[in-house]
């Protein structure tokens, strides 16, 4: 049985129906990004990947080839007594390296000795992350985009989640970032994935939604963290009809509050509340940034947030708005009391009583979300 050879766009399109999609790259290169669903049998390993390459570099092609085909042997015989051993004939994987070339071909040979039925990625992840770039262009358009707007702290990510609990279609970008969108969006401990694996997660995210039916999505700038939207995607968020959350001033400072409790449960936490605010410094000044860290300090969060909200984050957020998303000026407003679950439903609610698309497609229309 002879490794079939599948381009891009066939294996995009079919990757539902494949028992496995096997990355034969190294570790570094599968964290960095990787087809949805993918496992990792590294032909080389990191330290292997960089050793064949200094071998190739100083001194010749085919010593490296010989180096490399000994460690490559030893990785795919490992690979396939502890994942395959068990394994029916019919096992169908799709196999890919970075450009389709000696490494995965090397794992995609044995395996298709063996007697399973394999698929060998044409051009490797370099031509899938081309095709991803290439819809991530065109996508945006067919999506009928509602904007979540409104002043930091008034519960659109939650909001959010609980459209999408109740069967709505969400794209929610800062859980795809794994960053909150400002300062202090970072949650301690956690790292946001790469440029590359947002921008898959984000094209296996639109991919999925039935175009008939609104996708909801929260107003956000140019860059979330340290990672970018496309820019396709912005500029449709951008003229996207919005509807703007409001809550209360006390009831947004209680919110955020118990939001971003981790920088305020102890004297550690609360440093690193501090480090986050000198980033403001340039934009409201020395000497009220370090009265906010003394206030901080002594257990005065909920007055530093306040006037974070009043005299940072509410005027920056007013004046971006207004000047990128053009629909916000006529936003429809949407009264929020607190991030209380009976408040949320009621959000919820009027959500789905927009009638400029039905927020459910009809029984017979198909589509993903």
């Amino acid at each position: 049985m002879a490794v079939q050879r599948i381009s891009a766009e066939a294996a995009i399109e079919r990757l539902a129906s494949f028992d496995a999609v096997i990355d034969a790259r190294s570790p570094a290169e599968h964290a960095e990004d990787r087809l949805p669903g993918a496992l990792n049998w590294p032909s080389l390993d990191d330290a292997e990947r960089a050793e064949i390459g200094t071998v190739y570099k100083q001194v010749s092609a085919f010593e490296a080839r010989k180096r490399g085909a000994v460690l490559v042997a030893r990785n795919i015989a490992r690979h396939v007594e502890r994942e395959a051993l068990d394994l029916p004939r019919e096992w169908a994987p799709l196999v890919y390296c970075w450009r389709g070339g000696q490494r995965s071909g090397a794992l995609a040979t044995v395996l298709d000795a063996i007697g399973f039925r394999v698929h060998l990625l044409e051009g490797g992840y370099r031509e899938f992350r081309r095709a991803v770039l290439r819809e991530l262009e065109t996508l945006p358009a067919r999506l009928p985009l509602r904007v979540l707007a409104g002043r930091t702290g008034s519960g659109k990510s939650r909001l959010l989640g609980a459209l999408a609990a109740a069967g709505t279609q969400v794209l929610d970008l800062e859980a795809l970032a794994q960053h909150r969108g400002s300062v202090l969006g970072l949650v301690p401990g956690e790292v946001q994935p790469s440029q590359k694996a947002f921008e898959t997660a984000l094209w296996q995210a639109m991919r999925g939604f039935d175009p008939a039916r609104a996708v909801w999505v929260e107003s956000e700038s140019r860059t979330i963290g340290r990672l970018r939207l496309p820019e396709a995607l912005l500029v449709r968020m951008r003229e996207a009809p919005c509807t703007a959350v409001q809550m209360p001033l006390d009831a947004r400072v209680a919110f955020l509050m118990n939001d971003y409790g981790h920088f305020v449960r102890d004297a550690a936490a609360t440093e690193a509340f501090c480090e986050r605010l000198a980033a403001l410094r340039e934009h409201c000044g020395s000497a009220t940034v370090e009265r906010w860290q003394r206030e901080a300090r002594a257990g005065e969060h909920a007055n530093v947030v306040r006037e974070l909200l009043v005299q940072h984050y509410d005027p920056v957020y007013e004046r971006s708005m207004a000047r990128n998303y053009a629909g916000y000026k006529a936003a429809a407003a949407l009264p929020l009391a607190d991030g209380s679950a009976g408040s949320l439903a009621a959000a919820v609610a009027v959500c789905a009583a927009d009638t400029s698309i039905s927020m459910h497609a009809p029984a017979d229309a198909g589509g993903g979300g």
